[in-house]
C-alpha cells in the first residue's frame, strides 16, 4: 500500500475511549461556543478581535489535547486521514465527542444564554 506513512489521530495509552471522547467533546464545545459568540450579530459588528480569539481557541485546544487524543475537534479530519491510511481504529471518539459537544454549544448559546425574541414580539405586534 502506498499510504502506509499517513499520520492518523490516535489515543494515548493513558486515555480510554470514553475519556478521549469527552475531551474531544469539551474542545469542540469551547470552539463552537467561541465561534457563536464571535459571529453573533446581536453582539455588534464582527471585528478582527473575534477572529483572533477563534484562532487562538482552536490552536490552544489542539495543543492541549494533541498528546492525549490528537486534538482533532473535526470528524472530517479524523475520517479523511483514517480513510487514506486504511485504519478506522477509535473513529467513534472523533465522531461522538465533537458532535455532542457542538450540539450542546449551539443549543446552550441560542436557547439559554442569548435567547432570541419571537418575531412578533420584537416588532411590537400582539403587545
Amino acid at each position: 500500500m502506498y499510504f502506509q506513512h499517513v499520520p492518523t489521530y490516535s489515543i494515548a495509552e493513558e486515555m480510554t475511549g470514553f475519556g478521549a471522547s469527552v475531551l474531544e467533546g469539551i474542545l469542540t464545545f469551547v470552539l463552537v461556543y467561541t465561534v457563536y459568540a464571535a459571529r453573533d450579530p446581536r453582539r455588534g459588528p464582527m471585528s478582527a478581535t473575534g477572529i483572533l480569539v477563534v484562532g487562538f481557541v482552536a490552536g490552544a485546544g489542539v495543543l492541549a489535547a494533541g498528546p492525549f487524543s490528537g486534538g482533532s475537534v473535526n470528524p472530517a479530519c479524523a475520517f479523511g486521514s483514517a480513510t487514506i491510511a486504511g485504519s478506522f481504529r477509535n473513529q467513534a471518539v472523533y465522531w461522538v465527542g465533537p458532535l455532542i459537544g457542538g450540539t450542546i454549544a449551539g443549543l446552550l448559546y441560542d436557547n439559554v444564554l442569548f435567547r432570541s425574541l419571537p418575531t412578533g414580539l420584537s416588532e411590537g405586534i400582539g403587545v
